[in-house]
């Protein structure tokens, strides 16, 4: 992969269709693979988190999910291309699950309870005969863990979407993916409560736009917190565009 480090972090400087081509040679050769979908905030907590950092940086896949990326990619000059976000590929790998040659077994973990499950319901209509073979909402406790990575490992998944939210969802996967056993896991944030209907998605001319982020806070007040990231986060890449040390 043509790979970048913006603000610390190390993005692969991906299309989607690009990153499905690898996500699939990682299922049909059974090699486990971490794919983060990185928006701005994650550059933010990433440098305040070392945890984070190290499991962003070892991760076998970074896309570039958040027009705030690929703004800071142009003004860094190491533009990146195309957003590959984690609700496309939530939309995309259900699609390819669907079909006859493909098959890939699917879980979704996370979200509020009911919320897992009524998007992997609409899911299926949308896309007959998709694999989704189990879904689990985010409420649990540490000491669980163990066990619901137990439960996932004997659905045997091809590919697990987790949907805890930045950090935590990282953590989780970097904690139970050698315990679960599937090939591919990625972090996908709000993603099931767009899916279950809870969340609409901002209008096409929003996201090609890069303003989806106002949406969502226009929804959702309660995300005002991951907004505060932007703004330091757009000082942090000019500052790095000031000095040259992206």
């Amino acid at each position: 992969m043509d790979q970048i480090t913006l603000l610390g972090l190390k993005i692969d400087r991906v299309r989607v269709v690009e990153a499905l081509a690898f996500i699939e040679d990682r299922i049909h050769r059974r090699d486990p693979a971490h794919v983060v979908t990185a928006d701005a905030s994650m550059v933010v907590l990433a440098r305040q988190d070392t945890e984070l950092l190290g499991i962003v940086n070892n991760a076998e896949l970074v896309t570039p999910d958040g027009s705030g990326i690929l703004w800071a990619s142009r003004l860094l000059r190491k533009p990146i291309p195309e957003r590959v976000s984690g609700v496309d590929l939530v939309a995309h790998l259900c699609r390819l699950s669907a079909a006859v040659d493909k098959g890939y077994r699917i879980f979704f973990l996370g979200a509020a309870p009911g919320v897992a499950d009524a998007a992997a319901v609409k899911l299926r209509d949308r896309f007959p005969g998709a694999q989704i073979v189990g879904a689990r909402n985010g409420f649990f406790t540490a000491e669980e863990e163990e066990g619901i990575a137990g439960q996932l490992a004997a659905l045997k998944p091809d590919v697990v979407f987790v949907a805890f939210g930045i950090p935590k969802q990282e953590k989780f996967i970097a904690r139970h993916r050698a315990a679960i056993g599937a090939s591919v896991y990625i972090g996908v944030g709000g993603s099931f409560d767009v899916y279950s209907g809870l969340v609409r998605r901002a209008p096409v001319w929003m996201q090609n736009a890069g303003l989806e982020w106002i949406y969502r806070l226009y929804q959702n007040p309660k995300k005002i917190s991951k907004v505060m990231t932007l703004p330091k986060f757009a000082l942090l890449a000019i500052r790095a565009r000031v000095t040259g040390r992206s």
